[in-house]
């Protein structure tokens, strides 16, 4: 028993379940049995420092097994989570945007790309690979797809919002990360993720909350005082 308690502790901390991980295991016990009994042969349970650490371990698994009784216990229905996805989605607002991006250094290259736009706006994707100094979009044309503005700089988010479907920026668009180009190729409202999507997500945020509110009301129902150690003597 005791050495499954310790492959299940592995398990959660990612290390595999194996013959040689439990032999490695019950070695490690068997050493530990072994001198723990040598310890209580000399007295050494019984020694002040000794035995505050066992009860500063006892204490430690014991508040550990209230927590997961109370998570155990505090499993959030389909009802109540279909009802915290309604709120949430009840709270989106605003809208979504694709874009794509030619990030260069100096504004000069920035006005000198857009001429070559005003010319030809379908030679966007190309004049992204050849010039843009953004390595995560660059070999896809500028393509950033969808994302919301606040994931965005405030400038480049700005920019990209008064944007037209299929136009971009007449005028470079400065950023802490050098002169942009924005294309702005789509827009649509925010929308909520699919419920069963979400919904694991939403149990754990609800159960964290459920627990910290218990947590909250167990210490304000107590009285704890807090006492500065005496002062050492000279």
């Amino acid at each position: 028993s005791r050495v499954d308690m310790v492959v299940q502790q592995g398990l959660s901390a990612g290390q595999p379940d194996s013959p040689e991980a439990r032999k490695g295991i019950i070695e490690k016990l068997a050493m530990q049995i072994l001198a723990a009994e040598e310890a209580v042969k000399k007295g050494l349970d019984k020694s002040p420092e000794v035995m505050a650490q066992i009860d500063l371990i006892r204490q430690s698994v014991l508040a550990n097994a209230y927590v997961e009784d109370l998570i155990k216990n505090s499993t959030a229905s389909d009802d109540v989570l279909k009802a915290e996805y309604e709120k949430i989605k009840a709270a989106l607002t605003g809208s979504e945007y694709k874009a794509r991006h030619i990030l260069v250094g100096t504004e000069a290259e920035a006005k000198d790309i857009i001429a070559k736009l005003q010319k030809d706006p379908g030679s966007f994707e190309k004049l992204a690979m050849e010039k843009s100094e953004d390595t995560g979009s660059k070999a896809k044309g500028g393509e950033l797809g969808w994302f919301d503005l606040n994931s965005m700089v405030p400038e480049f988010g700005v920019a990209a919002s008064k944007l037209e479907k299929g136009a971009f920026t007449q005028e470079p668009v400065k950023t802490q990360f050098g002169y942009h180009i924005i294309l702005l190729e789509d827009s649509k409202p925010i929308e909520a993720p699919p419920f069963e999507e979400v919904k694991a997500q939403l149990a754990q945020q609800l159960e964290q909350q459920s627990l910290q509110k218990q947590l909250d009301d167990l210490k304000a129902k107590a009285k704890i005082e807090y006492v500065e150690a005496p002062a050492a003597a000279k």
